[in-house]
């Protein structure tokens, strides 16, 4: 008997599963969410509704959906990822043809309960297939060119996609998420060095074509450029996002003005302050400590998710903590650099905080998936 197939055997089964769970990751995950239901409550005016409830009912669902797929064997998902995949890729077209428009894209799919972003359930299963794929190969062939240029096909198929509707800020979750994985699985060093080399002729080439035939990007996200390098210049439009921002995370202070006490958030000076902008309305009325902390809880959802990668011997769980762990660290660190102007706006919520279905439920979903790894990860005597 080989030493996978003797510890195989040691996973747990049935109910006793339930102890094997990674509980301080569940802990974490409803701390944060806490804090989300206390700032969706504050910006309502002291109110359940419109958002908190909802909020907390979406949580409760998602809480139920990751329990569930912890208590299925790991190599269930595994086999699951292609299918995963395929459907988020069907669904991503779907948005071509039956999307729902919204602030000027075309991201959900309306199925009357809820509305659908197939755009966040694929920067999931993007990792699930990288992950599966890895497991499968051979790990001499990884860096093969004919090897390589598969997940890049699938990684750039679903990016495509969602430049389309157009979504900057999911795409570059998209790219930098499969770009970890690779280089987790251990791909060579010099295929970045092409692509960052790659990713500076992009950047030139994006601000080269702007206002000719073959303008690479929107006008709007130009604008968006123009107002990272200089909010002051257009400070009642195009800066005007950022630039109350900055006022709200400066007026917190150390400990904040208190709590529904922010007067950018409760006079509607701060846009979109229960979505993408509302670490700003946490940073106003809990201050800089307030904000540290929410940091902290972060950092320590990202420490566990590692623990538990690199203690798995299983190649699949270890790829797919690790590629979700940062996935999530991406969430929020591209929308906290955002809303104090180190990044251009491009519209990622603060996980498990923002306001929104579908991130809140594809989130848990995702850390169903490494508790599954957790707990049926191979064990020793």
């Amino acid at each position: 008997m080989s030493y996978l197939e003797y510890n195989v055997k040691r996973v747990p089964t049935g109910l006793s599963k339930i102890l094997y769970l990674n509980w301080p990751l569940i802990l974490l995950l409803m701390a944060v969410a806490s804090v989300g239901f206390l700032m969706l409550y504050s910006v309502a005016g002291g109110s359940l509704e419109p958002w908190a409830e909802p909020q907390m009912k979406r949580f409760a669902l998602g809480m139920a959906a990751m329990l569930t797929i912890a208590m299925v064997p790991i190599w269930f998902w595994r086999n699951m990822a292609g299918l995963a995949y395929g459907v988020s890729i069907l669904l991503l077209l779907a948005v071509e043809f039956f999307g729902t428009t919204g602030m000027g894209a075309t991201r959900w799919i309306d199925l009357g309960f809820m509305r659908l972003q197939p755009s966040e359930l694929t920067k999931i299963t993007l990792v699930m297939i990288l992950a599966a794929y890895y497991d499968w190969l051979d790990i001499r062939r990884t860096s093969h060119p004919l090897w390589v240029a598969i997940p890049l096909i699938l990684i750039l198929l679903p990016t495509f996609l969602v430049l389309k509707q157009p979504d900057l800020g999911t795409a570059i979750l998209l790219v930098a998420g499969g770009g970890t994985v690779m280089f987790l699985a251990g791909v060579s060093w010099w295929y970045f060095g092409v692509v960052i080399a790659g990713v500076g002729g992009l950047v030139f080439a994006v601000f080269a074509s702007r206002g000719t035939d073959w303008q690479l990007i929107k006008d709007y996200q130009f604008r968006r450029i123009d107002t990272f390098l200089d909010p002051s210049s257009d400070p009642l439009g195009a800066g005007y996002h950022i630039t109350q921002s900055k006022i709200a995370l400066g007026s917190g202070g150390w400990t904040g003005r208190g709590f529904m006490q922010g007067t950018q958030s409760r006079l509607n000076f701060l846009p979109e302050k229960h979505t993408d902008f509302i670490f700003t309305t946490l940073a106003e009325e809990f201050g800089f400590l307030g904000a540290s902390s929410l940091l902290v809880l972060y950092g320590l959802i990202i420490l566990f998710c590692f623990y538990s990668a690199f203690s798995n011997k299983d190649r699949f769980g270890s790829l797919l903590t690790l590629g979700i762990g940062t996935t999530f660290f991406l969430f929020f660190a591209i929308n906290m650099s955002m809303v104090m102007g180190l990044a251009p706006v491009v519209g990622v919520p603060l996980p498990m905080v923002s306001y929104g279905g579908s991130a809140m439920l594809v989130l848990l979903v995702a850390f169903g998936l490494t508790q599954s790894a957790h707990v049926h990860r191979p064990r020793g005597r």
